[in-house]
This record gives structure tokens, sequence and C-alpha cells, in this order.
């Protein structure tokens, strides 16, 4: 499979795009990154499916069609791109490297179901309306004072991006929060 790449050897991002738009694709990164070292596609399978159905374990002709779809498909093509190692003899796979290069796009939602992007935007809004509520008056929170709630909020958001740095770059679980 040929495949774009940046000057540096890097994946092109249309690839990654590419990569990342399918649910099953991002399913298969998610557990693989979740497993240590090989795994086989029958349980990977199994994992895919679980997930997709929310059943455990999940309905034969569901991980039937999962199996199917990785072996034909989805690891072929993550294996061109280098994401992964993929023997379909021995029906074992493996994240390489390369995986680092597409973390940076992968937006993985939580268990709690908080994005960091979500997270961000709400502490903006918190801070916005007690901000406003200083303002107007609010009693409890106008005896604060604009420069305390500025204060508070900027270094909420100061550790906050701090640790999500942190967890990006230490190869923490996707940079979860919490």
């Amino acid at each position: 499979m040929a495949t774009a790449e940046g000057e540096d050897g890097s994946l092109d991002e249309s690839d990654i795009h590419d990569v990342l738009r399918n649910d099953r694709r991002r399913l298969t990164i998610e557990q693989l990154r979740a497993s240590d070292g090989a795994v086989s596609v029958r349980q990977l399978s199994e994992d895919v499916a679980t997930l997709e159905t929310g059943e455990d374990p999940a309905p034969r002709n569901k991980r039937q069609s999962v199996y199917v779809s990785l072996h034909q498909t989805h690891l072929p093509k993550l294996d061109g791109l280098g994401i992964v190692e993929y023997d379909a003899e021995s029906k074992e796979v493996s994240l390489t490297d390369r995986i680092e290069e597409i973390e940076v796009y992968m937006e993985i939602v939580p268990q709690y179901g908080l994005s960091w992007g979500e997270y961000y935007l709400a502490l903006a809004v918190l801070g916005l309306l007690t901000t406003v509520g200083v303002a107007v008056g609010v009693p409890g929170v106008s005896v604060l004072g604009t420069g305390v709630v500025a204060a508070v909020f900027f270094v909420a958001f100061a550790v906050s991006a701090t640790y999500h740095v942190y967890s990006q770059q230490d190869g923490l679980p996707f940079g979860r929060l919490l």
C-alpha cells in the first residue's frame, strides 16, 4: 500500500485522519494500546465486538463480523501504514512506535464521558459565570472579588494544562481525565 509521507518520513495527515475516521480502527488501536505486546486477532475481535455491542461476550455473529473485517480490511491497512505489525499467518498483531504519530490526533473520551476540549470549555464557562456573578453581586460569590476569581481560574487552567501535557508526553492512557 502506498502512503504519502511528510518530508521527515512521518505519516501524511490525510492518512492519519482516514485511520481515525473509522470507529472500528479507533477501537482496535485503543485495545492494542491497552495490551502488553502482541495480541491474537481472535482476542482483538472479541474485545472490539464487546465494545461495539456493550455485551460480554458479544453475540457470535458480531464477533465473526469484526474478525473478518479486521483480518481482511483494517489490520492490513494499519500494517501498510506502519502503525501495527500484522502477521496474517500467525494472526498476531502489535503496535509499532509509529502509533505516537497518530496519538496527537486522537481525542479519546475517558470513562466519565468528558474530553479535554469539553473540560476546558466547561472550565471557561464556569469562570465566566463566576466573574459575572461577582460583577452583579450574587450573594456568596461577590465577596470573593474579581481578582480572586481570575486567579483561581487561572491556576485551574494552568494545573489542568500541565497535567494534560504531562499525561500526553509520558504515555499515560490517552491523556485521560482523572
